[in-house]
C-alpha cells in the first residue's frame, strides 16, 4: 500500500457508491486544536472572572466549581459542536477538517461523546503522546478515542465553483414543487454524499461515456432511496439530470453555496 492510498479512506455504500475521502493529517489536527483551545480559553476568562466573586465567599468553593464548569466548558463545546455541526467545531471548520463515522453512517452523538472523553487519554503522558502514537500506527489515523467511538477525521478540500447559471438556467425541476421532499433530502443526504453528486457534476465532462453513465447511475439510486423520493418525481428524467436536480436543491437556492454549509 503507497503512501497516498493510506492517507485516504474508501467508503463503498451497498448501492455500489464509492466514496473517497482524504484523512487529515497530524499537522491539521494540531492547528484546529489549538484553535479550539483559544475558544475555549476566550470563553473560560469570561466564566473565571465571575468566578472570581464566588471566591470572595468561599476559596474551596469556588475551586471546585472552577474545576467542574471547566471540564464541562472544555468538553461540552467539543461534544455540541460536533453533534450539531456534522462532525466539526470552530477549529475544524477552519481547517476544513469533519469527524466522520468511519463506515460512512451519521455520526451519533455517542461517538462525539466517546472520542472526546478518551482525549485525556489521547494527552498522556505529555502532549497527545499516546494519541499521536496510536494515530501513526493506526491505517485510518485514529487516535485513542477514534479507535473506541468508530470515528475518523477527513480534510474536505475546497471544491471548484460550479457555473451556476449554466447549471440551471432553463432546465426544469421537478424538486421544486416539492418542498417536502427537499427538506427530507437536505436531512438525509450527508454532506460527503452531496459534495460527491456536486463533484461529478463538475466534472462529468472529462468522464468516459460509460463511466459517466454509471456513476450518475449509482449516484441518482443513493438519492432516491436516502429521501424515499416518490417515483413520479423520477420518472421520464435521465439518472445525470435527477441528480443534477438533487444538487440544486441542496446547495444552489443560495446561490454559489459551498457543499454541506446548508445543513449547519
Amino acid at each position: 500500500m503507497n503512501s497516498e492510498r493510506e492517507r485516504r479512506l474508501r467508503i463503498r455504500t451497498p448501492e455500489g457508491v464509492e466514496f473517497s475521502h482524504l484523512l487529515a493529517g497530524p499537522v491539521l489536527r494540531m492547528c484546529a486544536w489549538v484553535v479550539d483551545l483559544f475558544a475555549v480559553s476566550a470563553a473560560w476568562s469570561v466564566l473565571a472572572s465571575l468566578l472570581a466573586l464566588l471566591g470572595l465567599l468561599s476559596r474551596d468553593v469556588a475551586a471546585m466549581v472552577s474545576i467542574i464548569l471547566y471540564f464541562l466548558l472544555s468538553q461540552g463545546y467539543r461534544i455540541l459542536a460536533e453533534w450539531r455541526w456534522r462532525g466539526q467545531t470552530l477549529g475544524k471548520r477552519l481547517f476544513r477538517l469533519r469527524v466522520m463515522d468511519a463506515e460512512g453512517f451519521p455520526l451519533s452523538l455517542q461517538q462525539t461523546v466517546l472520542r472526546n472523553i478518551l482525549r485525556f487519554a489521547d494527552a498522556l503522558p505529555g502532549p497527545y503522546l499516546i494519541g499521536g502514537v496510536t494515530a501513526l500506527l493506526s491505517r485510518k489515523a485514529q487516535r485513542l478515542g477514534d479507535l473506541a467511538a468508530g470515528t475518523v477525521v477527513i480534510w474536505e478540500p475546497k471544491l471548484p465553483i460550479l457555473d451556476v447559471a449554466h447549471l440551471t438556467s432553463g432546465k426544469y425541476n421537478s424538486l421544486r414543487a416539492h418542498p417536502s421532499v427537499v427538506a427530507r433530502l437536505r436531512q438525509q443526504v450527508p454532506p460527503e454524499e452531496a459534495r460527491l453528486g456536486w463533484q461529478a457534476l463538475a466534472r462529468r465532462e472529462h468522464l468516459q461515456p460509460d463511466a459517466r453513465l454509471q456513476l450518475f447511475a449509482d449516484l441518482a439510486a443513493r438519492y432516491r432511496s436516502a429521501a424515499q423520493v416518490p417515483a413520479e418525481l423520477t420518472d421520464g428524467i435521465t439518472d445525470e439530470q435527477w441528480v443534477r436536480n438533487v444538487v440544486e436543491v441542496l446547495f444552489l437556492s443560495t446561490r454559489n453555496r459551498e457543499p454541506g454549509a446548508s445543513s449547519q
